[in-house]
């Protein structure tokens, strides 16, 4: 009986174990194979977002240069399926990532562009911009051929002009006035951004202040901190950076919340057009949509200026249009007479009078092919440049701008242009007043950018003594774009207390003459996308003497850098860029806004 029941209890005792493990190994099972779908989900899913990734940074790269996508996206509700591939910049596209296949394409929203003034509260709050939108989808396929996830990013590609800041660089700036000094706009920079100013003298900036890098308050070139810094807060009213005693001292984003958003450390690089989009070839940005396009051609005897055309990819001589423009005596010349004394040089330049070649144009309009009132990209775009050995190296080479106080042709009948844009790829020198009279919107960009006042003589000036190179009162009104130096050779940390200051953006122009009591009055706006690939000469500070017998082709009796002797700066933003009022095709910088990322797991049947 005992031994029965002892059997029994035996055998139910191995049913029950026997249930046990049959149901732990159903749910081992089930664990595994849950745990199988999730890491192939988990896979997919980073799988499709690199897709996004390259995809989004395929259509950002797309505005670089003024270009925007274009094609049509795929459509119905098999896209990416048989012929329903779509073209272009939104076509389907495939990738292998991380063993999984994935399908991508985009879609745009309509009624691309829109224009629109980025909110408060935003980066860059209160600028204007050009606002495209699209959609991105994404689908990794397992090994098996199923998808493992599909996602969808909505976005905003904002395209905003860099002349809407007081200061944008693409590089370390540092402002460093010695007198008191007001920057009434925006600043931004891509790299480390210092601030500091003279002994008992105050740097105010009123706009929003950004950097990419570190902020510092004090100097790069020394660990030295002076002065007195202000920024806006968001209510309306300065406060002070403070100095760490008198070292230069960092400020992370947490140290700045009391401004309320008006300063941001630490945000994203945004991306900006290369140096090379002043070259003149064809392809580059300003040469190929340049309305005029000059070059100073020195394989002649004398250098001639003719005027250029791209045709077939190539650069070609406009017969016509250089015929007519050698005709107007005056308008174009070639010189020599100019001694640089911060490069050493004299400088080959092709002298442009801003006047009387506008009256050229409108005298030849057939030749030319466009009119002064000419809007196709907002005004007038000319590209002016020299052709010689030395122009894709460190050279002597300049383009001259003068009798500019008007942009206007001298001809009663003649249109006014409705903007102008000057670009070169060379260094530009700006003679006397410009854009003073019956302002327009205008800009220069270059590889630097020289200033002579309104008193500059070639035959008196540049062989002379920095006391006898004496300026006049003299006033700009034009955007810049040029190359600015490094402070210690290096950009970031590794360029710290290694001296060689590059001037700051005070001398971001570069002067000729001794300015002493005299006015170099500003409104425009400062950006820097880089070093100067044409020149090398160094900011070695002010004052000194020297003189250049332009026979022999040497200096005497040379002390200190006998370059020049600052101006008093009434320099400001020009507020009518912010308010729309651009010069052609201003230079922009482009952004993503990320608006929504939605994502499936489930896999089909």
């Amino acid at each position: 009986m005992r031994k029965g029941f002892a059997l029994v209890s035996t055998l139910i005792l191995l049913v029950v174990l026997m249930s046990l493990l049959t149901a732990y190994f159903v749910l081992t099972r089930i664990e595994l194979g849950a745990t199988t779908a999730s890491v192939r989900q988990t896979t997919g899913f980073y799988a499709a977002e690199a897709g996004l990734n390259l995809r989004a940074e395929e259509i950002r790269q797309k505005f670089l240069g003024y270009n925007r996508p274009t094609g049509t996206s795929p459509t119905g509700a098999n896209p990416c399926q048989g012929t329903n591939q779509g073209s272009g910049d939104f076509q389907c596209k495939t990738y292998s990532i991380g063993g999984r296949t994935v399908r991508t394409y985009v879609v745009e929203a309509p009624n691309n562009p829109q224009s629109v003034a980025i909110p408060p509260g935003e980066l860059y709050e209160g600028l204007e911009a050009q606002e495209y939108r699209y959609s991105l989808f994404s689908v990794a396929l397992g090994v098996d051929g199923n998808p493992e996830a599909i996602l969808e990013l909505r976005f905003k590609s904002r395209l905003v002009p860099m002349f809407q800041f007081a200061a944008f660089y693409n590089k370390d700036l540092e402002i460093l006035p010695g007198p008191d000094m007001t920057l009434n706009g925006r600043v931004h920079t891509n790299g480390d951004l210092y601030l500091n100013a003279g002994n008992d003298n105050t740097l105010t900036v009123t706009g929003q202040v950004s950097t990419a890098g570190a902020l510092y308050r004090g100097r790069k070139d020394t660990n030295t901190c002076t002065g007195t810094v202000r920024v806006y807060k968001a209510d309306g009213n300065p406060s002070t950076l403070a100095c760490n005693g008198t070292n230069r001292r960092s400020f992370s984003q947490a140290n700045v919340a009391p401004w309320g958003g008006r300063i941001q450390v630490g945000v994203n690089r945004v991306t900006v057009p290369e140096p090379e989009a002043l070259d003149p070839e064809p392809g580059r940005t300003y040469w190929e949509k340049a309305d005029l396009r000059i070059g100073l051609d020195l394989s002649t005897t004398p250098p001639v200026p003719k005027v250029y055309r791209v045709s077939g990819g190539t650069n070609v001589v406009d017969v016509a249009a250089t015929t007519a423009l050698q005709a107007c005596i005056g308008a174009v010349s070639t010189s020599n007479a100019f001694y640089n004394w911060r490069e050493e040089k004299r400088i080959q330049m092709l002298d442009v009078d801003l006047r009387k070649l506008l009256d050229c144009i409108h005298n030849n309009r057939t030749a030319f092919g466009f009119a002064l009132d000419d809007d196709t990209d907002g005004g007038l775009v000319f590209h002016f440049t020299v052709f010689g050995p030395q122009s894709n190296g460190i050279n002597n080479y300049g383009v001259r701008v003068k009798n500019g106080a008007e942009i206007a042709s001298t001809i009663s009948s003649a249109p006014r242009p409705r903007g102008l844009t000057i670009a070169t790829d060379q260094a530009v020198y700006i003679q006397g007043d410009l854009n003073k009279t019956n302002w327009i919107p205008t800009a220069f960009l270059a590889d630097s950018l020289n200033i002579l006042s309104n008193a500059w003589n070639d035959d008196t000036g540049s062989y002379r003594t920095l006391s006898q190179r004496v300026a006049s009162n003299t006033e700009i009104n034009a955007a810049f774009l040029a190359g600015t130096d490094i402070t210690g050779g290096s950009e970031g940390t590794q360029g710290q207390d290694k001296g060689n200051y590059n001037g700051g953006l005070e001398n971001y122009p570069r002067f000729h003459e001794t300015w002493t009591n005299k006015t170099l009055t500003y409104r425009g706006s400062f950006v820097s996308l880089g070093t100067p690939r044409h020149v090398a000469g160094k900011w070695c500070g002010t004052g000194g003497q020297g003189t250049y017998n332009p026979s022999t082709g040497q200096t005497a009796n040379v002390s200190g850098c006998n370059i020049y002797d600052p101006p008093v700066r009434n320099w400001s933003y020009d507020t009518r860029f912010s308010q729309g009022q651009l010069p052609p095709l201003s230079p922009r910088f482009v952004y993503l806004k990320q608006e929504l990322f939605l994502r499936e797991f489930e896999r089909s049947q």
